[in-house]
């Protein structure tokens, strides 16, 4: 059945990538490259020598170097996949071994504090253009990696001011072949948007699901009993990568609590309509809520199929 990929390009838009990190979103690049030919030559290289083992096993690259500095050589783009919190450290471990010429990108859903992290340590011959694919599960490891993870997804780019436009338009074309829509806009900007679309989102679920499991009145096997689907899609996403996430929340504070702020701000109204059984301003409430999950659907980020599109079985 059509996935929507379609076939390989007739030119690959890079020669020689690397990815450093092959957890989900390293090893779904590595998948759509090569399924589209977006690079001739793939080579991948991982922090931990089993998941290097894994991604040689799967065959998911060319080469599988032992460090990224090793990765990175002759590569005409490279895009760390690894954890925000590490982003500054392998800028410079990989700095002196960057090509010239060569596209520097990464996959972190913070900017700001990534181009902080990086740029003191970039070549001037090397272009720096950051991104973040908005698309993920709750899985991780090299396993968890398929090829159509980013296909009618959004991939931002945030390049910093003066970064060369040939650059920039050579990676969204990169993303555009792995299937993505790219938009571009400032890297402070992007971390305001995703930290209420995805950081604070995220965030409340782990706590709903912390308050769950310390509940002394309800047993753990009562709330896994008796989860309805909005607590078990609070689970869904409480299951996400924890190093990943609080390296998020650390690189994205300032933005986090701003939102967090407004959130409990916009939760207390909330109780204040409950307490005195304002029926009508929750029913005004849920009304506009309501319409925002549809122009969710209409965009296309997600399915009105029923159970959230799952198969069955499927969590």
């Amino acid at each position: 059945m059509p996935d929507g990929l379609g076939g390989p390009l007739s030119e690959p838009v890079f020669q020689r990538l690397a990815l450093i990190g092959m957890g989900l979103i390293g090893s779904s690049l590595a998948l759509v490259c090569r399924r589209k030919g977006l690079a001739r030559e793939i080579i991948a290289s991982d922090i931990s020598p089993a998941v290097r083992v894994t991604v040689a096993k799967l065959a998911l690259a060319d080469q599988v170097a032992e460090t990224a500095a090793a990765a990175v050589a002759g590569a005409d783009l490279v895009i760390l996949c690894a954890p925000v919190g590490a982003m500054g450290t392998i800028a410079q471990e990989i700095s002196p071994y960057l090509e010239p010429g060569a596209i520097l990108s990464d996959v972190g859903s913070v900017k700001a504090s990534i181009v902080k992290a990086i740029t003191p340590h970039l070549p001037a011959s090397v272009h720096f253009v950051p991104a973040h694919p908005v698309a993920g599960t709750e899985q991780s490891g090299p396993e968890a990696g398929f090829s159509t993870l980013f296909l009618n997804r959004w991939s931002i780019l945030t390049p910093p001011e003066g970064t060369d436009p040939k650059a920039v338009a050579r990676l969204a074309a990169f993303w555009t072949g792995a299937g993505a829509n790219v938009e571009i806009m400032q890297a402070a900007h992007h971390d305001l948007v995703l930290a209420i679309t995805s950081h604070v989102p995220h965030l409340i679920a782990y706590n709903i699901v912390g308050t769950a499991a310390d509940v002394e009145e309800v047993t753990r096997s009562e709330v896994i009993k008796f989860s309805a689907g909005g607590f078990r899609d609070f689970t869904r996403i409480a299951a996400s990568d924890p190093t990943m996430w609080r390296d998020v929340f650390l690189n994205n504070k300032e933005a986090v609590l701003e939102m967090l702020g407004r959130f409990n701000e916009d939760l207390s109204a909330l109780q204040r309509m409950i307490r005195n059984g304002d029926g009508d301003g929750l029913f005004e409430l849920f009304t506009r809520t309501r319409a925002i999950r549809r122009g969710i659907i209409e965009q296309g980020q997600e399915t009105a199929a029923p159970d959230f599109g799952r198969r069955a079985g499927e969590t």
